[in-house]
């Protein structure tokens, strides 16, 4: 891989730029129905086909004792459970043409009531016959504990689903040549895709190799295995040709995973002082039709978080996932995180207003000078140094008093575990790098080349970063949860490590210059089973016109990153992660009608945020004593600002509202009102 500066040149290589000689073109006919019987299906290939040579892309979720066990079809052949759900697919030499043999596919429905609150799920008939209920999984975290307390306040919040809306949309090429199937992929992980695949197709690891190109953004969707992706490898196997699948933005608002989606009811104990003595939560999540990763276990996760970064004594939570006639939920920027801190940064403003205290001494008097595991089993390093640090550099002391300001902090934790895996091989004086997590906007090339040259001595200019490849790095996690720079760190130092000690056995003695001369080759897993964490800190001012009109005037962040390997990529991450968490409470969700049709037809319907609507971002990192990578810290910070920025934002509207705000998004008509 060239710099990513080739990106803004025109020279990147996505899916959509593969062509080969002989290649079909897939195109997928979709439910239109949020829920129905499929009677019968004529033409294209169908899921009857499917029963008998490929296994779902997926089943299963954690329910209430026990696996609650629920496939997800490739195509569907007896029930159809979403708006968009595959049904049927056609291929044909041009794209264009496969788009008009959709229309020579003949499905027939027997049209059902869909579920389409969650509210009401375990009360409505199974959406799917091998199930008793609606129920995906339900757990409860922590203890009962006394509730009494000088102060008892109850709220309900909610932060609706929004769609992933990457630049560059889904796809793919897969070509069989008969004993082995190779996909080039738009990905966040050439790994999990591997899996995925084999099991599906019921293939052995070493008949699917998995390749990355260039990724036009992901921010979660991409992380997983699609019925879509199935289906081209299928094709592919079945006409002995190379077929391409790429999803158009219309498919990509209709049936791509969907995140957030979260309700919260929130009751918070304390003393008059400002101080907490206890959380009760019940939360309950919208896991769509098919409950597989995130959607299977966010209820779980966003409970495991609501004490926030605060020394909380007393906390249960009871979590719920339900099924719904909807698109899967999916990991989006946060999945889990920004619900968490919404819910419990909205309590502490609550009770600040309830007590008339500063919103932040509130937050101060709860932050902790030393370590602790929270009763929920999150652990949580010294907050109250960092909080400290946080008001001072965001100027919270110094507010000029134009607009409306919202401050809100917040632990971010990383996705570390498993590990990652990383090789480093030496040849022809270059040091070409393979990575587990797939870079899709990160420049994870700098992260190689300035871990690798501290570590090896060698000039950055000597360092490859290569393309995610299944047989050039035959295991590796992938690219989500603000794992890349913690995980990579430590694989690539355990790497340069091992590439030194084979240097000196052939050298004597290490040099740089005698390691590019020869040919080394290593391969590590680095196994990281800690819970990794940071701290954010977000100051928000907004302004209202007489219209309801919501302006975000200024947007200043704070963070913990320990050493950042790369500045100008941590401010880059702030920014745009900021632009998603403004569109998540100005202009962003996902409406379903009564029957389980969504409202949003285009892009425009989605309610991206626009240019013109962003703030000016101030972005200021904790100072980290100087030193090499090895030795020093490396913190996450990718999803932060979905995190802080939300919370913080919705409390500046609701000062220059002057009433209480409960979810996002946050409409003109609704501010209106």
């Amino acid at each position: 891989m060239e710099s990513p500066d080739r990106l803004t040149a025109g020279r990147g290589r996505f899916v959509d730029d593969i062509h080969m000689e002989g290649m079909l073109h897939l195109k997928v006919v979709r439910s239109p129905y949020a829920r129905a019987r499929v009677l019968s299906v004529k033409g294209g290939i169908t899921g009857n086909e499917f029963k008998a040579n490929v296994a779902a892309v997926g089943e299963g979720a954690w329910g209430a004792g026990g696996y609650v066990s629920v496939p997800y079809p490739a195509l569907a052949s007896d029930y159809v459970s979403y708006v968009g759900q595959p049904v049927a697919a056609v291929l044909a030499d041009d794209p264009y043409k496969a788009e008009d043999m959709m229309e020579e596919v003949d499905v027939d429905y027997e049209s059902l009531k869909p579920l389409v609150d969650p509210e009401s799920a375990l009360d409505f008939e199974p959406i799917h016959p091998s199930t008793k209920s609606n129920l995906v999984g339900r757990a409860r975290l922590g203890q009962e504990f006394d509730e009494d307390a000088p102060v008892v306040l109850e709220d309900e919040l909610l932060n609706q689903r929004i769609i992933p809306n990457p630049m560059e949309p889904r796809g793919l090429v897969a070509r069989y040549d008969g004993s082995r199937l190779t996909v080039w992929a738009s990905t966040q992980s050439v790994h999990t895709w591997k899996s995925g695949i084999c099991t599906a197709l019921q293939l052995p690891r070493e008949a699917v190799r998995v390749v990355e190109v260039d990724t036009g953004g992901a921010f979660g969707s991409k992380s997983a295995l699609y019925p879509e992706y199935a289906v081209a490898c299928y094709a592919s196997m079945k006409t002995g040709k190379p077929v391409k699948w790429i999803e158009t933005r219309s498919e990509h608002l209709q049936a791509t995973s969907q995140g957030r989606g979260a309700r919260g009811r929130m009751k918070i104990f304390a003393e008059r002082s400002g101080r907490v003595l206890g959380i009760k939560a019940d939360v309950l999540v919208d896991s769509g039709a098919f409950a597989l990763g995130v959607g299977a276990m966010a209820g779980r996760f966003v409970g495991l978080q609501l004490t926030g970064p605060y020394a909380i004594e007393n906390a249960v939570v009871d979590a719920t996932n339900v099924f719904t006639n909807k698109v899967p939920l999916g990991p989006y920027r946060g999945a889990g995180r920004p619900e968490a801190a919404f819910f419990v940064e909205r309590m502490m403003d609550l009770l600040a207003d309830e007590l008339k205290l500063d919103p932040v001494d509130v937050r101060l008097r709860n932050a902790s000078p030393a370590p602790f595991v929270s009763p929920l089993g999150l652990k949580v390093d010294p907050f109250q140094p960092f909080l400290r640090s946080a008001v001072e550099a965001l100027g919270y002391a110094r507010r000029d008093g134009s607009g409306a300001f919202g401050f809100s902090s917040f632990l971010l934790m990383s996705s570390v575990q498993p590990g990652e895996s990383s090789r480093v091989a030496v040849k022809g004086g270059k040091v070409r790098v393979w990575l587990g997590p797939s870079p899709g906007g990160q420049d994870h090339d700098v992260i190689a080349k300035v871990i690798l040259g501290e570590e090896l001595g060698v000039p950055e200019s000597a360092v490859e970063l290569q393309g995610g490849d299944t047989d050039q790095l035959d295991q590796g996690i992938g690219t989500w949860g603000s794992r890349s720079a913690v995980v990579l760190r430590d694989s690539l130092v355990e790497a340069a490590t091992k590439i030194r000690e084979q240097a000196i056995a052939v050298l004597g003695e290490y040099s740089p210059k005698g390691l590019l001369e020869h040919e080394f080759d290593v391969t590590v897993f680095h196994r990281q089973g800690d819970q990794a964490n940071s701290f954010g800190a977000y100051l928000v001012r907004a302004s209202l016109s007489d219209a309801g009109e919501a302006k975000v005037e200024e947007c200043l962040a704070f963070h913990d990153v320990g050493r950042a390997i790369n500045p100008k990529m941590v401010e880059s991450q702030i920014i745009g992660g900021c632009a998603q968490g403004i569109g998540q409470v100005l202009f962003e969700s996902v409406k379903y009608n009564e029957d389980g049709q969504q409202l949003v037809g285009t892009i425009a319907d989605a309610g991206l945020i626009l240019a013109s609507s962003m703030p000016h971002v101030t972005a200021r990192l904790m100072k980290e004593e100087p030193g090499a990578l090895s030795r020093g810290r490396v913190k996450g910070v990718g999803e932060a600002p979905t995190i802080g920025v939300p919370p913080a934002l919705v409390r500046a509207l609701e000062v220059a509202l002057g009433r209480r705000l409960r979810r996002t998004p946050l409409n003109p008509e609704e501010l209106r009102r």
